[in-house]
């Protein structure tokens, strides 16, 4: 069931109420008596529960597989321990002779 929120416009009370979406709208403020009782324009808010839904869905747009690969390769590349972790390049003398 859909939560309404109404406001009246000669004295300004204001209440949500939870309504079936067949039922008639309010008309009478609970507050003055006065038939100014309005139903205001606000966005939707639901919220999907059970198994299969994830609050991370849809957050990055069209394409949740590409925020997951920003998000991993991110730390990565910022990091310094990646810089550190590949070796350094083998040196030669300047004679030419082996290194032991």
């Amino acid at each position: 069931m859909p939560i309404y929120a109404y406001r009246c416009e000669e004295c300004g009370f204001a209440k949500d109420v939870l309504q079936k979406i067949s039922d008639p709208q309010l008309t009478e403020c609970p507050s003055c008596g006065k038939s100014t009782f309005k139903k205001q324009l606000t966005a939707a808010g639901f919220q999907l529960k059970g198994t299969g839904w994830y609050v991370t869905d849809f957050r990055g747009g069209n394409a949740p597989a590409t925020g997951v690969a920003a998000k991993t390769d991110a730390p990565a590349a910022s990091s310094g321990e990646s810089k550190a972790a590949t070796p350094a390049p083998a040196t030669t003398t300047p004679s030419g002779g082996d290194t032991k």
